[in-house]
């Protein structure tokens, strides 16, 4: 991985949004990090994580991580996770030596860490990933809601009456995505390697059209990890997780990016940019974590545009 600088999809995305200049005095975030400070304590706090990694025949998967805290362990230029997918999750038994992404994220307090690199090792002890990248986000379009594991399964687990995996998301699934408030994205780059990211908005942000699904991309860093991601790789991965009662939607696909006319419906927050996913292949897991009801919507998020 060749992680200096911004590559040429983030580039084409930033100078045709016009924010080129305002980019460039973000691109040390992408030098080469440490995990050490206060992004190794913050790591170490998580008892949540989201991975996005190619499975054994090759296709783009995002699935979440659970453990107690302490199961991130940042050290120098290497991350620890005592975790790993388990039965039932696409990512089971995922093969090392790929590139991967991993997001994790503290909702009650509206912070999020990325890191992305090399999975070096994933065997019963975890996984090791050789970080290149990692940084912080800013706390735009997280719902505050108080998650954790239930109580002696900080795992996923496959559930009887789950849906069976397919081609298309099924009419109980679209009405997941419908009702979601919050996904997690992966995204991926032929030199450029893995990525995982937040994205979140009212109830009804995501849009089901026939067999796709669709959002519009509210302002943010303007660095255009996901999108210039899309933009050079139609690859991609979804995760949706219901957190009132821990089903994970899981969808592989490929997506494309639309640009529109600024205010036009569904385009919420007016820049005229929204991407379009093709789902390929989706499935249900049960997230054995549980949340309470309470949830404040962030104070960023625009209203929906019909």
């Amino acid at each position: 991985m060749n992680s200096i600088g911004f590559h040429e999809g983030e580039l084409r995305i930033q100078r045709r949004a016009g924010v080129e200049h305002e980019a460039a005095r973000l691109e040390g975030m992408l030098r080469p990090p440490r995990l050490t400070g206060g992004a190794a304590a913050f790591l170490a706090q998580r008892d949540l994580a989201v991975l996005t990694a190619r499975d054994r025949a090759g296709r783009l998967w995002t699935s979440p991580l659970l453990g107690a805290p302490g199961f991130l362990e940042g050290r120098e230029n290497a991350l620890r996770v005592h975790s790993s997918p388990t039965e039932g999750d696409p990512l089971q038994a995922l093969p090392p030596d790929q590139e991967v992404g991993l997001l994790t994220i503290d909702f009650a307090i509206r912070r999020r860490f990325r890191v992305n690199g090399t999975l070096s090792r994933a065997d019963h002890h975890g996984l090791l990933i050789d970080v290149e990248q990692a940084f912080g986000n800013c706390p735009s379009y997280i719902q505050q809601r108080a998650t954790r594991p239930s109580p002696g399964a900080a795992r996923v687990e496959a559930s009887a009456g789950v849906a069976p995996w397919t081609g298309a998301f099924t009419p109980q699934q679209a009405e997941v995505i419908a009702g979601a408030d919050t996904f997690f994205l992966g995204t991926t780059h032929p030199a450029r390697g893995v990525d995982t990211s937040h994205k979140g908005g009212f109830p009804g942000f995501v849009r089901t059209d026939g067999p796709d699904l669709w959002w519009p991309d509210y302002a943010g860093n303007n660095m255009f990890n996901s999108m210039g991601n899309i933009a050079v790789d139609p690859t991609t991965a979804l995760l949706f997780i219901d957190f009132a009662d821990g089903a994970a939607l899981h969808l592989s696909g490929t997506a494309e990016l639309e640009w529109a006319t600024p205010g036009a419906p569904g385009d919420d927050d007016g820049t005229g940019r929204r991407v379009r996913f093709h789902p390929e292949c989706a499935g249900t897991t049960r997230l054995a974590l549980t949340s309470d009801r309470d949830v404040t919507y962030s104070p960023h998020n625009p209203a929906l545009h019909q």
